[in-house]
């Protein structure tokens, strides 16, 4: 397959509170190749989105900061690069879908004129052929009627409607890769199946590579080839998707798929949810982020820290346990 798309090594994002300094992303590395899709999952607070908008250095400054790391892309290290330079890779070459759409499109301009301009600016193509490519885009994602509807605002939007406008504005340049941070929040259970097919899709026939962020494990079942877990600003575990939901190794992994509902096996099996909270990042503990809520903890595990580590060539996990005291 040759080099990854994108290569993160040990970024670590902070930020600056009236609590202190926290690390909202600690140490992070990941590869994302050509044409994968690759999800990141873990509750509100694990450091997720922070990832992304890190990726793109689209953290507020202050009171954020990337303290450490690289992000290679292409192979250009995005931290090091200029303002132009990384404007130039943001909604060109590395395209985002943002969680909430009706707070991220425009309420004051029409929905043809915001899918036109990443392709009129960054293409440099007059409005006349830009807003073409966007009845083309409009149609691919399967709005009807897409001329008439470039005329209209997304208020006129249904929210399953404006996410597929998100991703037609994402599909504008034809990125190489397409980070997609919680793209079905809010749309009932129909609707987010229809807009995780349409993007899986549209990975497959472009080879656009999808980095696809949630908080929910049984989201994410049937589309990722890979799947990060992050819990407390870490990566916990990483695995192909088929051999992290056969064989999880770290118990926040196991927590997470023992309270997701599932339709392949038993249906009367009771849920059985994480105890506790997620913990504060001011205040994480010296030892596993996951020690106080976890039933498999051992004395190590709240003193130092665990490194991920090889389970097997594609598997990695940060845990003392050992894997079949996990499940």
């Amino acid at each position: 397959m040759g080099a990854p798309i994108l290569q993160v090594r040990g970024l670590t994002t902070r930020f600056r509170t009236d609590r202190g300094e926290l690390t909202a992303v600690d140490d992070a590395s990941f590869d994302v190749d050509r044409g994968e899709t690759v999800a990141i999952v873990g509750e509100s607070g694990s450091g997720k989105s922070v990832t992304a908008l890190s990726i793109l250095r689209l953290i507020p400054s202050p009171p954020g900061r990337i303290a450490a790391g690289e992000v290679i892309f292409e192979g250009r290290n995005l931290l090091e690069l200029d303002n132009a330079s990384i404007r130039d890779i943001r909604g060109n070459k590395i395209a985002m879908i943002f969680q909430e759409p009706m707070s991220s499109l425009n309420p004051s301009l029409s929905v043809g004129i915001q899918v036109a301009e990443p392709i009129h600016e960054h293409r440099r193509t007059p409005w006349a052929a830009a807003l073409e490519k966007a009845t083309e885009l409009i149609s691919r994602v399967r709005i009807p009627d897409a001329q008439s509807r470039l005329a209209s605002f997304p208020h006129q939007y249904s929210g399953g409607m404006r996410q597929r406008i998100m991703i037609a504005m994402s599909l504008g340049c034809a990125p190489s890769l397409i980070i997609a941070d919680e793209p079905t929040t809010a749309l009932d259970v129909t609707v987010q199946a229809q807009i995780l097919d349409l993007l899986k899709q549209i990975t497959k026939e472009t080879g656009t590579a999808l980095m696809l962020i949630t908080h929910d494990l049984g989201v994410v079942a049937r589309y990722a080839d890979r799947v990060i877990v992050m819990y407390g600003g870490r990566i916990v575990e990483t695995a192909p998707a088929r051999e992290l939901y056969k064989s999880p190794r770290h118990p926040y992994t196991v927590g997470l798929l023992t309270s997701v509902p599932r339709l392949d096996g038993d249906t009367g099996q009771r849920l059985i949810p994480i105890d506790g909270q997620p913990p504060d990042l001011a205040r994480l503990p010296p030892g596993c982020a996951f020690a106080p809520r976890c039933r498999a903890a051992i004395e190590r595990c709240h003193h130092e820290r665990p490194k991920l580590e090889p389970v097997s060539p594609t598997h990695q996990k940060a845990c003392f346990v050992d894997a079949n005291l996990v499940q």
